[in-house]
């Protein structure tokens, strides 16, 4: 054992390697799992005609299925263990979405979904934190952004990377060679790095020499809460409605951005834009995590980062559709909170949490979280259709706009043609925009205000009151900060 540890110290503490094998299957799972079903609706509703509302049913089934296999991931995990759930996991997707190109009915579709929500389950946020947190106690929050902007790029590479593939050899060879590669890749690195771990191996934690004084595991003075109790806790509660309503937004922000963005800077700029904001999603992600103090609040983290994202709402909400500068900005903005969204959660538990309820905690809070944001662009869209006044709109404004070219039919029993959208007459009801532009900004207002609830949300999940009554301490002086926890490392050279 020593000289697998001295032979370990001598070629870097395996953690990153860990690190890195977990950020690999981040761009797979979020490449193949996340990005990909957007790409593949399009694909099937124009290889079989069937409505597009039906196609997104199913990927909204996809993400929900996914929800059920994440809040029982950890028990997977203590029965199968890692390597093979992993290893499942990436052969079920590969299979599932091979089976969603060559669905010819309906329910074959469906079916599908129940190899893929898998696969996207336990190659998703939960499984990554599994994969590294073991590794990690001090330098966690710099590991878990490390192997979560394998999310960011998997969005960068696989989103355009379908869409030639598709293109060129068509949904079901496409589906076939990404499949088979995300397959083998995930094999062999499940087999090689993840199925190790610290103590296996002779070592601690963050790579710390035997015989240096440990820092205290934050959230291990909590006391555990089996079973329903974790359900009652009102760290937990907090915790999963504010990730859960941080989803929800982003989710249908990023889903109508580029609608958004179009009409002021042209298709080109506006993916230009889409890409500004992942890049601004890494940048975010990875400066939280080097730079954030081990004894920080990380719910007040949390916090400022939806503040953050607040201020991006109201910036594009204040373009109008029109200012290019102010969208741009608004992007940057909103774009430098989206990788801290996913990654702080796990940091949370760990925080707040004892040990013992780490896993499941991780595992339940992203299911509520994956739950909540499987219907954000199609629940979004809709409020954002009834306009101000949805409950009297849908019959008068928005089947009349779209089925009469623009102008309402007269009604019948003798009451009143109330005219053209935007007319009005006296006594007649409110009239309703549908067009592209009004639909996006009464997106952008539902969205402004998601985020007023979800700062509210931020601010009583940082609450002293919803934490431990006993806080870890840390050896040494506290105002020892990104010093101890910046290794001789860089991440994604680059970006």
């Amino acid at each position: 054992m020593l000289r697998v540890s001295a032979g370990v110290a001598a070629s870097g503490f395996f953690g990153w390697r860990v690190v890195w094998a977990a950020f690999a299957v981040a761009v797979f799972g979020w490449g193949v799992g996340f990005y990909g079903p957007p790409v593949f609706l399009y694909a099937i509703h124009e290889a079989r005609g069937w409505p597009v509302s039906l196609v997104s049913a199913a990927v909204t089934c996809h993400f929900l299925l996914g929800a059920v296999v994440v809040a029982n991931l950890a028990t997977l995990h203590r029965r199968f263990g890692l390597v093979a759930v992993t290893r499942a996991a990436a052969i079920a997707a590969a299979l599932g979405f091979l089976g969603w190109a060559l669905a010819r009915e309906p329910w074959q579709l469906f079916a599908a979904t129940l190899l893929t929500g898998f696969g996207w389950a336990a190659t998703g946020a939960a499984a990554i934190n599994a994969m590294v947190s073991p590794w990690f106690a001090r330098r966690r929050p710099a590991a878990l952004s490390t192997a979560y902007n394998g999310a960011s790029v998997g969005g960068v590479v696989l989103s355009p990377l379908w869409v030639v593939l598709i293109a060129a050899l068509g949904f079901t060879s496409a589906a076939a060679a990404v499949g088979a590669l995300m397959v083998l890749t995930i094999w062999w690195l499940s087999g090689r790095y993840l199925g190790r771990t610290p103590a296996g191996m002779g070592l601690l934690p963050d790579g710390d020499a035997p015989g240096t004084p440990a820092l205290a595991r934050a959230g291990s003075t909590a006391e555990p809460l089996p079973g329903a109790a974790l359900w009652r806790s009102r760290r937990f509660i907090t915790l999963a409605a504010a990730t859960s309503l941080g989803l929800f937004a982003q989710i249908g922000l990023i889903a109508h951005l580029f609608s958004l963005v179009v009409p002021a800077l042209g298709v080109q700029l506006a993916g230009f834009a889409a890409g500004l904001a992942t890049a601004c999603a890494i940048a975010g992600r990875t400066g939280m995590g080097w730079l954030l103090p081990p004894g920080a609040d990380r719910r007040r983290a949390l916090a400022l980062n939806y503040g953050l994202q607040l201020c991006g709402s109201l910036v594009l909400l204040t373009a109008g559709g029109t200012s290019i500068p102010l969208l741009l900005l608004g992007v940057v903005l909103f774009g430098l909170g989206l990788g801290n969204a996913t990654s702080l959660p796990p940091l949370i538990v760990q925080q707040d949490f004892a040990p013992a309820d780490t896993a499941r905690a991780v595992a339940l809070v992203t299911a509520c979280s994956q739950a909540c944001y499987a219907f954000a662009p199609g629940g979004l869209r809709a409020v954002a259709r009834s306009g101000r006044h949805g409950r009297r709109a849908p019959r008068q404004g928005r089947h009349a706009a779209v089925h009469h070219g623009g102008r309402r039919p007269a009604r019948r029993g003798g009451r009143r043609h109330p005219g053209p959208p935007g007319a009005g007459t006296a006594g007649s009801g409110p009239s309703l925009n549908t067009s592209p532009r009004s639909i996006v900004m009464r997106v952008l207002e539902r969205l402004f205000c998601n985020y007023m609830w979800l700062a509210w949300v931020g601010l009583l999940v940082s609450d002293r009151g919803a934490r431990p009554e006993q806080q870890p301490t840390m050896p040494g002086s506290s105002g020892e900060a990104c010093r101890c926890l910046m290794p001789d490392r860089t991440i994604l050279p680059g970006w």
